[in-house]
């Protein structure tokens, strides 16, 4: 039984019901592996008394026959997700010590179909960044190394414990949200499958707030069909989040048929980046031809906007960051700056923002600040929205063609080492992100697939980009992609 912590959600949800093992017996190996996995830091809270006590729960549920397909799944929850009682603290000393007094939609969603909560996860400090170094808990660290080299490597951010956390086998699977790229990217860099849905699929009441028009929340597992499985417990209509849609939710998991003839396949040009590498580009080939002999059709297709988004979003994301991050200022929650005798409430603010505040948020506060003050607001943040929308019509001119999903690369690269980018301009970490952020400036579904090992045998990822609101159908193509490929590496246990 010590091994129940490596299945896959719908392979533990037959055993479960076969009543081969119970939740329990799947909590226990899972919180067995969490605790001890200390060298990948994924962790950022541990909660095995209420996982114990939901796994009991569930087992219940399960004996009596009224059991969703998520009962008993032991989950790890990005530490995003607000969790009651539970440290929530994104990540960031801003937020020491909070423990909120209510419960995200999404993770509400999870514990009503019986899941079971092992307990937070390592990210990136409020969702920004591509390395899950900005963390106030230390990075996470990559279950993946390169061929005879022991450095330590990124798993990717902003939900890079998330990541870690289901590569190395401590969960069965966790939530994760994606901004620009930040559960797509650290799913290409550990060789697991991550979807980002259509902005307003899940609700993101309860979710701390990096960028509102760009959060979205979404699964992170070990294969396209537990990603459908999940995805239906977390996405519905929720009246407390007003971008949330009123749509029905579909069975995922029955759209999984495998079966892709007919369907129309873009490959867009401008995706073709310079200084690319070879193995991306081959990836993407052998991708797409895999797609081809499945039946699907190929045709080239243009997004000439494409090269306008990077920039783009680093107006738009920092901008909705500095408003959202305003209300972390040491009054009513979280940490608060000792003061010296004479300081008032803006020295409070002040200091309170400079301790709680790693650097990589302050400088997108500051640089969202900047976009939307007088003078600049038009040159910054109108223009950087006028781009957006021409991004999404690029998107809807390709869809309105008989185009099906976008075949794209998920990353320009692998994973690199945590440190290596230390030192560098953050333009080249915001780099990272360069096939993602269109996804999110257009509200549109997107999910990456593990697709290969490059030559230092590290994962890596190929994204498909789905219409609007047709998870089902993207996943389905997913699903195709996954099977062709037959991807099963794991990395080598070192932790």
């Amino acid at each position: 039984m010590s091994e129940l912590n490596k299945l896959t959600i719908s392979d533990a949800r037959d055993g479960l019901r076969k009543g081969d093992f119970t939740a329990r017996d799947l909590t226990d190996a899972c919180l067995a592996a969490a605790a001890g996995s200390e060298k990948l830091n994924a962790f950022s809270a541990h909660t095995p008394d209420r996982a114990v006590e939901m796994a009991d729960a569930a087992d219940a549920r399960l004996k009596a026959g009224d059991a969703p397909d998520m009962c008993g799944i032991p989950l790890g929850i990005k530490d995003l997700f607000s969790t009651e009682g539970v440290q929530t603290q994104a990540a960031s000393r801003i937020l020491d010590g909070f423990r909120p007094p209510y419960e995200s939609t999404v993770t509400s969603q999870l514990w009503r179909d019986g899941a079971v909560m092992l307990g937070k996860l390592n990210m990136d400090e409020f969702a920004m960044g591509s390395s899950n170094e900005t963390s106030t808990y230390g990075p996470a660290v990559n279950p993946w190394k390169r061929k005879g080299d022991d450095a330590a490597l990124t798993p990717g951010g902003s939900s890079g414990g998330s990541a870690a956390a289901v590569a190395g086998d401590l969960c069965l699977a966790a939530t994760g949200t994606d901004t620009g790229g930040s559960i797509r990217q650290p799913a290409a860099f550990t060789g697991i499958v991550g979807v980002k849905p259509t902005y307003g699929r899940c609700s993101r009441w309860g979710i701390v707030a990096f960028a509102s028009s760009l959060d979205q929340a979404g699964p992170m597992t070990k294969t396209v069909r537990d990603s459908a499985i999940m995805l239906k417990s977390m996405v519905g209509h929720d009246a407390k989040d007003s971008t949330s849609a009123n749509l029905p939710v579909p069975d995922f998991e029955a759209a999984l048929t495998g079966d892709i003839r007919g369907k129309t396949i873009g490959i867009p040009k401008e995706y073709r980046m310079d200084g690319m590498p070879q193995e991306i580009e081959d990836l993407w080939s052998r991708g797409a031809e895999m797609l081809k002999d499945a039946g699907a059709k190929l045709v080239d297709v243009s997004l000439p906007h494409t090269k306008y988004a990077l920039p783009a979003y680093y107006v738009i994301a920092p901008a909705e960051a500095s408003s959202n991050l305003a209300r972390y200022d040491g009054v009513k929650y979280g940490h608060r700056a000792k003061l010296a005798p004479g300081d008032g409430i803006t020295e409070m603010y002040e200091k309170t923002r400079a301790e709680g505040f790693g650097d990589e948020v302050k400088r997108r506060v500051m640089i969202g600040a900047y976009v939307l003050s007088s003078g600049f607001y038009d040159a910054y943040y109108l223009r950087a929205q006028k781009v957006r929308t021409l991004i999404r019509q690029d998107f809807e001119k390709v869809f309105a063609d008989g185009v099906d999903s976008i075949l794209t690369p998920a990353t320009p690269s692998a994973a690199f080492g945590i440190g290596e980018m230390a030192d560098a301009d953050p333009i080249k970490m915001y780099l990272n992100d360069v096939f993602t952020v269109t996804v999110n400036l257009a509200g549109l579904p997107g999910v990456s697939v593990p697709a290969g090992l490059d030559a230092d045998g590290l994962p890596l990822g190929l994204q498909l980009i789905g219409r609007p609101w047709e998870e089902g159908d993207m996943l389905n193509t997913a699903y195709a992609l996954e099977t062709a490929i037959g991807f099963s590496s794991k990395p080598e246990k070192w932790w």
